[in-house]
C-alpha cells in the first residue's frame, strides 16, 4: 500500500490529487509556499494547483501598497452600508446589510420564495463567507436567491470535509463492527490508512480484513 509522501515530493497537482488532505495541512502547505491559505478546501485546493502550474496566488499582505491603495479608493466611492434595521431588497448589498443567517434575512428568503420555514442550503453558506471575504460588494440577496434556486454558482461548499464523517458512519453501520468496544477509535486507525493512500477514502468492509493485524 503506498503512503502519502511528504509535499515536497510530489511532483504534480494530479499526484497531490491523489491524496486526502485536512484544511489545516492546506493551509500549512500554503503558508510554507508564501500563497494565500485563506478559504475553505476547495479554494485552498484551487491555490496549490495553480502554484503547480506556475502561478502564484499570493495573500492580500503581499499585494503592493499601489494596488492596497486603488481599492481603498474604490471602495470609498461606493454608498455607505446600510443600517441594520433598513428595508431589504432584491438590490441590497450582502455587505451593506450585514447578512448572516439570522431570522430576519431567514423571513426575506421565505417571503421571496414563499416556503415557510426557509432553511440556507450549504451553497448559500459558503457563498456568503467567500463574498465576506472578497469584499464583494456588488454580490446581491437577489443573487443569493438566483444561487439558491441554481440559477448562479459562486462558491460551492466542499463536500470533501464530510468523508470522515461518512466514512465513521458506514463502519459503524457495518454489524462486524459491533466486536470494537471502541468504535471511533477503530475507525479512525482505518480512516488513516485509507486517508494516506490513492484509494477511494470510503469505508470498505474488506479493510477490516485488511489491516485486522492494526485494528
Amino acid at each position: 500500500m503506498e503512503n502519502r509522501p511528504q509535499f515536497y515530493q510530489i511532483k504534480s497537482f494530479e499526484e497531490f490529487s491523489k491524496y486526502y488532505w485536512y484544511r489545516e495541512e492546506l493551509q500549512k502547505i500554503c503558508k510554507e509556499l508564501e500563497i494565500d491559505s485563506r478559504g475553505m478546501k476547495l479554494e485552498l485546493n484551487h491555490n496549490i494547483k495553480e502554484y503547480f502550474k506556475g502561478n502564484l496566488i499570493l495573500p492580500k499582505s503581499k499585494l503592493s501598497r499601489k494596488s492596497c491603495s486603488k481599492i481603498v479608493v474604490s471602495r470609498n466611492k461606493r454608498e455607505q452600508p446600510a443600517a441594520d434595521n433598513a428595508q431589504l431588497t432584491l438590490e441590497t448589498s450582502l455587505i451593506d446589510c450585514k447578512f448572516c443567517f439570522s431570522q430576519r434575512f431567514r423571513e426575506f428568503f421565505s417571503a421571496q420564495t414563499g416556503i415557510k420555514n426557509f432553511k440556507f442550503n450549504a451553497d448559500m453558506v459558503a457563498t456568503a463567507k467567500k463574498v465576506k471575504e472578497d469584499g464583494d460588494k456588488a454580490f446581491t440577496l437577489g443573487d443569493m436567491l438566483e444561487l439558491f434556486y441554481g440559477r448562479k454558482t459562486y462558491a460551492k461548499y466542499d463536500k470533501s470535509c464530510l468523508q470522515w464523517n461518512k466514512f465513521v458512519q458506514d463502519f459503524c453501520s457495518d454489524p462486524a463492527t459491533n466486536q470494537f468496544p471502541d468504535k471511533l477509535k477503530t475507525a479512525s486507525i482505518l480512516w488513516r490508512e485509507v486517508r494516506n493512500s490513492t484509494r477511494e477514502k470510503v469505508y470498505n468492509h474488506k479493510l477490516l480484513e485488511e489491516f485486522a493485524d492494526k485494528i
